[in-house]
């Protein structure tokens, strides 16, 4: 004897949990520990988008791009 069960997804609610600061505070976070396994030479940021926060980390100097485009250092330190 199963019952059926309607589950209906509040978007504008999902949104702002994607959005909010807690959010960019683990995005921060995150973003952070990667640059600091990638070295010397990289920045980090985070920005709001239409749907969620986002982090980036990438190369900065010219010896950190040179380092990544040899090493592919930037996905490495990800994992």
């Amino acid at each position: 004897m199963s019952k059926k069960f309607k589950f209906t997804l509040n978007s504008a609610g999902v949104r702002q949990l994607l959005q909010g600061e807690a959010m960019q505070a683990l995005l921060t976070e995150r973003a952070s520990e990667i640059r600091a396994r990638a070295g010397e030479g990289y920045a980090q940021d985070v920005y709001v988008g239409k749907n969620r926060a986002n982090a980036m980390v990438w190369p900065e100097s010219k010896k950190a791009k040179r380092d990544n485009l040899k090493n592919n250092t930037a996905l490495k330190a990800v994992k």
